[in-house]
C-alpha cells in the first residue's frame, strides 16, 4: 500500500566481555558443559546478595562515551518481574527509571538510552513439542544466566529495513573497536530486536508497533523487518488493525509467528533493587572509560573518503572491519608506494580474495603479505610498471611466500609490456587469429574487441596493459 512509511527502532543487547558475571564471581563461558559456571547467587538461592561488577560498569561507560550519550551522575538497578524458566529469581536485575546513560547519537540515528542488566539463562528445547509435557522437554543451562549486558535502545528514526541493517552493522563495528564485546551474533553476544510500525507519510504520529525478537544475523534482520512491514501494510489495506505483539521471524520460510501480546513497562512491575546500592561513577571511572577511545568507524570512513580519496565501498570495509583498517593504516605509514586510493583497493579487494583463496585463516596482519609490500605492489601497478593482471600474480606470491614485490616481478618476468615492438607483434598475431572479431570492430562494433584483447592478454601472460592494448588494436584496425 503506497502512502505508508516505515518507522523502525532497534533494541540491541550486547554481552560484555568481562571475566565474571554481572553480580557474582562465576566465570563467563561459551560452549562449556551445561551448568558448570554457577553459584548460589546466580542460581538465586535464598539469602544470597549480588555485588555489581565494576568492569562491566566501565565497559558500559565506554559504550556510552562512544555513542555520545549523557552519563547519569547517579543510576540505580531495578527488578523487572516476570516468571519464566530462564530466570531463577523470577525477576531480572535491570535499569528502568534511572539508566546508566541517556540520549546520544550514532550515524545520524538518535540513541534513546543505554543501560546495564543481566542476561537470562539459555533454554534448550528437545523432542517434538519442545515442552516438558508430551514427548519433548525444555532444558535450562544456567551458565549464561547473569552475564553482563548493555542494552542500547534507539529512537524510531530508521525508515527502511536496509537502513536498519546498515545501522546495526555500524554499531557492531563501533563496539568491536571498543574491545568491550566480541559482538558475535552466532554466539548471541549481539542480539537485535526490532520495533516495527507504519504510518501515513508526513504524519508525526506513531503507528501500532510489533516487536521482532532475537534475529541472529543482519541478513535475517533485514528480511524480518521487510516481511513485517509488508504484513502490516496488507492488514491496513484490508481495513484491519495492527495488534501490538511480539513476533518470531523464521528465515527458512520467511514466516512470522506470534509469540505473545507485547508487554508494556507496567506489566513488569518495576521497583528498585533493594540489595544493590546506587551507581555513582567517579571521575576516575569516567576517565578510564574515555581513555584512548578509538576513532569511530563512521568518522574513519568519512576521513578516508574526504581526506585520502578512498572510494566509498573500500572506505566502508576499512572502517567497519578493524583488522583490515589497521592493515591499511600500517600500509599508509610505509614510505613510498601506491596512493591511498590505490592501496585501499588492493587491501579490500585483491588481498581479501587472495587470503580466502589461500584458505588463510589468520588476521591480515599475520599474513606473509605485509602492509608495506602490498602498498609497494599498488605503486607498481599505479605507475604502470606491471599490469593489473601481473599484480594479482605478485600478490598471490606474497600471500604464499612473502617477499618484495619488485623482486618477484623480476624473478617471474612480470614486467609490463608497453609500446614496444614485442607488444605490437602480439597484437598483430591476435588480430590474425580473430578475423571475425577484427571485421566487426572495423564495422563499428566496439564490443567485438574483447576477443582480441583476451588473445593478447593470454599470449602476454597478463603483462600487457589492458587500456594500452585496446588503443593499439584500434589503431591497427584503422579505428584509432
Amino acid at each position: 500500500m503506497s502512502g505508508l512509511e516505515a518507522v523502525i527502532g532497534l533494541e540491541i543487547h550486547v554481552q560484555l566481555a568481562t571475566r565474571t558475571k554481572m553480580f557474582c564471581g562465576c566465570e563467563l563461558s561459551f560452549g562449556d558443559h551445561a551448568n558448570v559456571h554457577t553459584c548460589p547467587i546466580c542460581l538465586a538461592h535464598p539469602g544470597t546478595l549480588p555485588v555489581t561488577n565494576e568492569r562491566a560498569v566501565i565497559y558500559g561507560l565506554r559504550i556510552a562515551a562512544a555513542l555520545g550519550c549523557e552519563v547519569a551522575p547517579r543510576s540505580i538497578f531495578h527488578r523487572k518481574n516476570y516468571f519464566y524458566p530462564d530466570s531463577p529469581k523470577a525477576y531480572q536485575i535491570s535499569q528502568y527509571d534511572f539508566p546508566l546513560a541517556g540520549p546520544g547519537e550514532l550515524g545520524g540515528i538518535r540513541v534513546h538510552r543505554a543501560h546495564l542488566e543481566e542476561d537470562a539463562a539459555k533454554l534448550i528445547h528437545v523432542g517434538e513439542s519442545g515442552r516438558i509435557h508430551g514427548s519433548g522437554a525444555s532444558l535450562v543451562d544456567f551458565n549464561r544466566g547473569g552475564t553482563p549486558l548493555v542494552e542500547i535502545v534507539t529512537e524510531p528514526d530508521l525508515r527502511s529495513a536496509a537502513e536498519a541493517r546498515e545501522w546495526a552493522q555500524l554499531l557492531r563495528a563501533t563496539l568491536r573497536q571498543l574491545d568491550v564485546s566480541n559482538v558475535n551474533m552466532e554466539e548471541g553476544s549481539l542480539r537485535v530486536d526490532a520495533n516495527v510500525s507504519v504510518r501515513p507519510e508526513g504524519s508525526g504520529e506513531l503507528g501500532t508497533k510489533s516487536e521482532l525478537k532475537n534475529m541472529n544475523s543482519f541478513r535475517f534482520l533485514e528480511r524480518g523487518i521487510e516481511a513485517e512491514l509488508e504484513r502490516q501494510r496488507e492488514l491496513i489495506a484490508a481495513g484491519e488493525e495492527v495488534q501490538q505483539e511480539t513476533l518470531h521471524f523464521d528465515p527458512s520460510d520467511g514466516s512470522l509467528t506470534p509469540l505473545r501480546s507485547k508487554e508494556y513497562s507496567h506489566d513488569y512491575r518495576y521497583f528498585p533493587e533493594p540489595d544493590l546500592v546506587p551507581m555513582v561513577p567517579t571521575e576516575e571511572m569516567l576517565e578510564e572509560a574515555r581513555r584512548d577511545l578509538p576513532e569511530p568507524p563512521a568518522a574513519r570512513r568519512e576521513r578516508y573518503v574526504s581526506e585520502l580519496g578512498v572510494s566509498e565501498g573500500a572506505a566502508a570495509t576499512l572502517a567497519f572491519e578493524p583488522a583490515y583498517g589497521e592493515y591499511f593504516e600500517r600500509a599508509m605509514g610505509a614510505p613510498g608506494g601506491g596512493s591511498a586510493a590505490a592501496t585501499a583497493i588492493w587491501v579490500t579487494g585483491e588481498l581479501v580474495g587472495s587470503l580466502r583463496q589461500a584458505d588463510a585463516e589468520e588476521e591480515p596482519l599475520a599474513s606473509k603479505a605485509t602492509p608495506e609490500a602490498v602498498r609497494a605492489l599498488a605503486g607498481l601497478v599505479e605507475e604502470k610498471k606491471i599490469s593489473n593482471g601481473a599484480g594479482k600474480q605478485v600478490l598471490a606470491a606474497l600471500v604464499a611466500e612473502g617477499g618484495d614485490p619488485a623482486a618477484i616481478v623480476e624473478r617471474d618476468g612480470l614486467g609490463q609490456i608497453s609500446g614496444s615492438g614485442e607488444l605490437e607483434a602480439i597484437v598483430d598475431r591476435a588480430i590474425e587469429a580473430e578475423p571475425e572479431a577484427a571485421d566487426e570492430v572495423r564495422k563499428g562494433n566496439p564490443k567485438a574487441i574483447g576477443r582480441i584483447v583476451g588473445a593478447v592478454m593470454k599470449e602476454s601472460k597478463g603483462r600487457a596493459d589492458g587500456d594500452g592494448v585496446q588503443k593499439l588494436i584500434l589503431e591497427r584496425l584503422g579505428q584509432g
